[in-house]
């Protein structure tokens, strides 16, 4: 699954321990997500949603998508 996390992080000059303070999370973990190492959870990709204020699929796309549209 590929993720705007990075963009939309530094979009609002947060860094990831900024984000997962909002998140109730880890750094690692934000980093995880954003490496694609980590893919969230449901209630965390929509906890994550809410903090940036946009859909899921605003912010997540499967890799296949994510290849079709490139």
């Amino acid at each position: 699954m590929r993720n705007r996390l990075k963009v939309l992080r530094a979009e609002r000059n947060w860094s990831q321990a900024d984000l997962a303070e909002r998140l109730d999370v880890s750094r690692q973990s934000v980093n995880a997500i954003e490496t694609g190492k980590y893919d969230p959870s449901l209630p965390l990709a929509f906890k994550i949603a809410a903090v940036f204020g946009l859909p899921i699929e605003q912010i997540f796309s499967a890799d296949d998508a994510a290849q079709a549209a490139e």
